[in-house]
């Protein structure tokens, strides 16, 4: 069962729902509009040879940061990685995160499969920002970006997130480069 805008309120009052900084204006009917926050990771392709998960094996990552007031352009066909400013997170109720249609039919993608938010997991979530269009996307720090679901459980989780959750200490620390693929490449003469 999805939470209304009254049942959204009413638990952000009673301290069930973190959502900081909580603004009664982008209360939807059944959501709350998240904003996009000011840091953005684009990959450093020219040396980037290959990603392997398996083996922990991620890309370079370039952080950049984008001020109030200016904007970042997200070119077609690129993924970047960006930050809510919204923090926010409950220990009760299973969050969604969802894009906005208005954005979506602009071809701009907000997360790829990483939409869940588990009971006990508090952050400024990472979006994965996809450019679907032919055209470049301006996006600036503070626009709404998202919008968050909440789901009441069938009864409490027996495993914590705190505990067993992948991202809880920092949400893109897993991205570091631990391994670097070798080039094997010999020059002909």
């Amino acid at each position: 069962m999805y939470l209304s805008n009254s049942d959204i309120e009413k638990a952000v009052k009673e301290g069930r729902i973190t959502l900081d900084p909580f603004d009664k204006k982008r209360v939807q009917p059944a959501s709350y509009d998240i904003l996009l926050g000011n840091l953005f990771w684009t990959t450093s392709s020219h040396d980037t040879l290959a990603t392997d998960p398996k083996n922990n094996i991620f890309p370079r990552l370039i952080e950049t940061s984008v001020p109030d007031g200016k904007e970042f352009y997200l070119h077609p066909g690129i993924t970047v990685l960006g930050i809510s400013k919204d923090f926010f997170g409950s220990e009760e109720f299973l969050i969604h995160l969802s894009g906005k249609s208005s954005l979506a039919r602009l071809g701009l993608v907000v997360h790829n499969t990483a939409g869940l938010i588990n009971p006990g997991h508090f952050l400024n979530i990472t979006f994965e920002l996809v450019n679907f269009s032919k055209v470049p996307i301006i996006l600036r720090p503070g626009m709404p970006i998202a919008q968050i679901l909440f789901s009441q459980l069938s009864s409490p989780p027996t495993k914590h997130y705190k505990k067993i959750g992948r991202y809880h200490a920092d949400n893109k620390k897993h991205f570091s480069t631990k391994q670097t693929l070798k080039t094997n490449h010999k020059t002909k003469k």
